[in-house]
């Protein structure tokens, strides 16, 4: 079944050690330190970017709890504020009017309404002296 070669046998490999060249002549050791500090710079940059940090103690899981709760009913009760145009009137006083006047919107516009009221308000005192 079997027959007997006159061969030698094979050659074993040599072992495996932290000394063999792996690639590009870089020892095993050298390979595992570059792969090593590519994946940690990696894990860095992404806890950087994403600002992930895992607590260190149970005291600052539950206040990172107790913040989020807080931000959460503070969001919750803006939204149950009603509007500054509301806020500002005066219960049981009565309704505002309209602006009668537009307001104006440059400098000298203001100048001629001003004068126009001090004209107006001596024109009222003539007329009251005339009668």
């Amino acid at each position: 079944f079997f027959q007997a070669t006159t061969a030698p046998p094979k050659k074993k490999p040599d072992p495996v050690t932290s000394e063999t060249v792996v690639i590009w002549g870089l020892r095993l050791w050298q390979v595992v330190g570059i792969f090593a500090l590519f994946v940690l710079s990696i894990i860095i940059t992404l806890c950087c970017i994403f600002k992930c940090r895992i607590p260190r103690t149970r005291k600052e899981i539950e206040a990172r709890y107790a913040q989020r709760q807080a931000a959460k009913n503070y969001a919750d009760k803006l939204d149950t504020v009603p509007p500054l145009e509301e806020l500002t009137d005066i219960p049981g006083a009565p309704v505002a009017e309209e602006k009668k006047e537009e307001e104006i919107p440059s400098v000298s516009g203001k100048v001629d309404k001003a004068q126009g009221k001090k004209d107006g308000s001596k024109g009222s005192k003539k007329k009251d002296g005339e009668k």
